[in-house]
């Protein structure tokens, strides 16, 4: 998984100056709400100060609620600024030679908190950070996992876990998650209704090898566990005021499914996005049971249906909607809208003539790339007829594939219509990810769950209704009890589900948690209030959910290859942590961009950092952006200036890009009016007016009216081209393209260029940040290449998300061309025509 993330103490300068006294990590969890503490003790042994960087990663859904730091016996504690603010205050601390740290995050599976700090020669210090999170189960188990990468030795290193459950554990196991290199170095003592889980590696356990100076301690440390159900199908605990009721029954049968698929096949999805769905999708067809009634719709843009109605899983019948998969060939539009509304037409059809067991329960699963342009184009448009025509009892799933996939639009089409979405990437996990997906969703036990609790007894009672239950999983209920009406609630409380009208007992026998968890020295006495207060803040997020603007940056990230794009003032949040002083990020989808002036963001995934550099040409040179002889692959870009000087400065930008695919022989011109594709004498072009592609020898030209291109060479590369337009009174700016490239690319070992040079990862190291000469734009020395260059902070933006005013975009920028982070000067990456390769790279 790319979200194998660490919690890691970075050194930015001299690895023999600064170590690791203590690292350590404690989690308690009290019937299943997880209290962690990463602490961190670390000298600067050096003379002179030297910047840090500490990495924390927490859960996504996880709350930060304590950060500090302690430096040389002094303690400061966390708050909240704006990011300009933040940012102003740590430069200014910085300035003066103080301790100061900055905490950013960025929403992913995995959230990423920054600390930065300025440390002084001969300082010591601790940082400290504390999160909850509620422990969900999954496929019949809880799972802790703690991310585990220090980053270097530690003098002393310990996971420290310790397990209350009231209810009584049925098993706990701790998998060697962290490798052969550990193997019998973790302790585990299991009792009754508690265990302790503890892994304390020495130091020369810690070393790769004997010799070695580096720490084999990279990866997730985790400890999975269940709890004892019995014959209940629920816990109930009451504790200080608060009631949670734990809903998990066991040994149901699944109930039929009426499902349809609804198959994007439109010109976006082609290659290998489509290969790795048709073999998803023949790999589900054979999951189905006897009793299951499905159906498939295909869409682009028109809408095609399989069979006309909800047709029996038979072998005979799966056979045929394998063929007809198998025989889908992607093109054309996008109409997401008439797709959806023909699937819910249909199943509405067979519930109205009863062709539908009472006890079943229907879903739609929407596989796309999200983006539609045919039919109705409003995303909000969209979801509102969705929302008006699907029935109550109808679930919608969303699985978005690619890494230009529109997933906010997804997401929230799923989560309106009571069911999950899942982003996929174009890698070759796609298929099973697809089917793990699929099987989470697909195995409902119970209808409709709603639960029952006496006016009298609760208030405040937060997630207390439900769709359908998915075996598995665990439904958790909270809320404020009333002491006095203790036993009227035990006696009353039940859960009822739809399905054959059965009524589950719920009851737990709660005489004696009282003194077991006061009597529990490491149990949190606060447990039921903090989980109430955790489920209720989810809920009104979700609440909260319909009411943000729909924006088409995705924040789920599937890629290792990510960049973190401001958030805060420039995109509605999609949600607000307290903890120290920090700035929430979005994360974005690329290695590489060539954007606006042109300038260019290169992602390093090593040390997760941007690097930015302009290039300032002149109008009508071309530059060479991609030369890769080997694959037959050239990429080049032509400049175009504005109407007129601003400021003594005439800007730059790029007018066409040129795409030449030399194995295949054919060449892509993409100008600010036209798109054209060139093979041999055939010729053949599409306006930035039309919405529509062009497929020729495996290679897909797909435009989306006045918006982008997306090119697709079999299934090994994709590229992006934005166009941006102005006003064409303008007295200056002028239309012009930007491009971008995803991780996935398979280029070869020769491929340079000005971006293409950075494709296999340089080493660069990011060290002595100080403030520079405005407080909102530090500077450091970066290491590249031989080279010492001094680079400044500053902001570069993404503009798929937003065309117009684009997304801001962290980035370490390089003075001069680029000098000495490229490959030689600027003007050695000249070339005489749109698809010329590189004489001397």
């Amino acid at each position: 998984s790319p979200f194998d993330c660490p919690h890691k103490l970075r050194q930015v300068e001299g690895d023999d100056k600064v170590s690791i006294q203590s690292y350590r990590v404690h989690s308690t969890i009290t019937s299943r709400l997880a209290n962690t503490m990463i602490q961190s003790k670390v000298v600067n042994k050096a003379k002179h100060a030297q910047s840090l960087v500490f990495d924390v990663q927490i859960p996504k859904g996880a709350f930060i609620h304590n950060f500090t730091m302690n430096v040389n016996g002094i303690t400061f504690t966390s708050s909240i600024r704006e990011k300009s603010a933040a940012r102003q205050q740590y430069a200014q601390a910085r300035a003066r030679g103080k301790a100061a740290g900055i905490v950013r995050s960025s929403a992913l599976d995995m959230e990423n908190f920054k600390a930065e700090l300025n440390v002084p020669g001969g300082t010591k210090v601790q940082f400290e950070i504390h999160y909850q999170e509620v422990i969900q189960r999954k496929l019949g188990t809880y799972e802790h996992v703690i991310p585990l990468q220090p980053g270097r030795l530690a003098k002393q290193l310990e996971v420290d876990v310790r397990i209350i459950e009231p209810q009584g554990l049925r098993y706990v196991n701790v998998p060697n998650s962290l490798g052969d290199h550990f193997a019998g170095i973790t302790t585990l003592s299991k009792g009754e209704k508690k265990a302790h889980v503890s892994f304390k590696p020495t130091v020369a356990q810690q070393r790769k090898c004997p010799t070695c100076s580096a720490t084999a301690v990279d990866g997730n440390f985790v400890v999975a566990y269940d709890v004892r159900r019995e014959a209940k199908a629920g816990e109930l605990e009451i504790f200080n005021g608060y009631f949670i009721h734990y809903f998990a029954p066991d040994n149901l049968d699944p109930l039929p499914k009426n499902i349809l698929f609804v198959i994007d096949v439109s010109g976006s999805m082609w290659g290998l996005k489509m290969k790795q769905t048709v073999e998803a999708m023949k790999t589900i067809l054979g999951d189905l049971r006897p009793d299951d009634l499905f159906s498939i719709i295909d869409f682009n843009h028109n809408v095609r249906n399989w069979r006309d109605d909800l047709v029996a899983a038979t072998p005979s019948q799966m056979e045929d909607a394998k063929k007809y998969i198998q025989g889908i060939h992607p093109n054309g539009g996008t109409n997401i809208n008439e797709a959806l509304l023909r699937a819910i037409f249909i199943l509405k059809e067979a519930s109205r003539l009863g062709m539908l067991d009472p006890n079943s329960v229907s879903m739609i699963i929407l596989v796309s790339d999200g983006d539609p342009t045919v039919g109705e184009l409003k995303l909000t448009t969209i979801q509102k007829n969705v929302k008006q025509n699907i029935p109550d009892d109808v679930s919608l799933f969303s699985l978005g594939i690619g890494f230009d996939v529109d997933y906010d639009f997804l997401e929230r089409l799923a989560h309106e219509n009571h069911g999950t979405a899942q982003r996929i990437f174009g890698n070759q996990e796609t298929s099973s990810q697809m089917k793990k997906f699929y099987n989470k969703v697909s195995t409902p036990l119970l209808k409709n769950v709603e639960f029952n609790y006496p006016r009298e007894s609760v208030s405040d009672v937060t997630q207390n209704s439900f769709h359908n239950y998915f075996g598995g999983s665990e439904i958790v209920v909270a809320g404020k009890v009333d002491s006095s009406n203790v036993q009227h609630l035990q006696s009353v409380i039940t859960a009822t589900a739809a399905n054959a009208g059965l009524v589950l007992e719920t009851l737990e026998d709660v005489e004696g948690l009282d003194d077991f968890l006061k009597k529990e020295e490491h149990a949190d006495p606060k447990f039921t209030e903090k989980l109430w207060a955790y489920l209720t803040i989810n809920q009104l997020l979700a609440e909260r959910w319909g009411e943000i603007p729909i924006v088409p940056c995705p924040r789920d990230p599937r890629s290792s290859c990510g960049s973190w794009s401001a958030g805060l003032g420039d995109k509605p949040a999609p949600r607000s942590r307290p903890g120290g002083s920090f700035y929430l990020l979005f994360p974005t989808y690329f290695c590489i961009l060539v954007d606006n002036d042109p300038h260019f963001i290169i992602h390093l995934e090593k040390s997760q950092e941007n690097i930015c550099f302009n290039i300032d040409s002149e109008p009508g040179k071309i530059l060479n952006l991609i030369s890769d002889p080997d694959s037959g692959v050239a990429v080049n870009g032509q400049v175009i200036g504005a109407k007129r000087h601003e400021n003594k400065k005439l800007s730059t930008y790029f007018g066409k890009i040129g795409f030449y695919f030399k194995n295949k022989g054919l060449k892509v011109e993409i100008s600010t009016e036209t798109i054209t594709l060139k093979d041999g004498s055939y010729s053949t072009s599409l306006s930035w007016s039309d919405t529509g592609s062009i497929i020729r020898k495996r290679l897909l030209v797909s435009v989306k009216k006045d918006r982008k291109v997306t090119i697709t060479m079999d299934t090994e590369m994709s590229f992006l081209v934005l166009l941006h337009r102005v006003w064409k009174k303008h007295p200056v700016n002028v239309d012009f393209l930007g491009i971008y490239l995803p991780p996935t690319n398979q280029f070869s070992s020769s491929v340079h260029g000005l971006i293409g040079q950075f494709m296999p990862e340089p080493e660069v190291r990011i060290y002595n940040e100080r403030p520079g000469q405005e407080p909102e734009k530090p500077e450091a020395t970066m290491e590249v290449k031989g080279h010492k260059l001094t680079v400044t902070s500053g902001m570069q933006k993404d503009y798929r998300g937003d065309r117009v005013f684009g997304t801001k975009v962290h980035c370490w920028f390089v003075h001069n061309s680029g000098k000495g982070f490229v490959d030689g000067h600027y003007k050695d990456y000249l070339v005489p025509h749109l698809y010329s390769f590189l004489k001397n790279p």
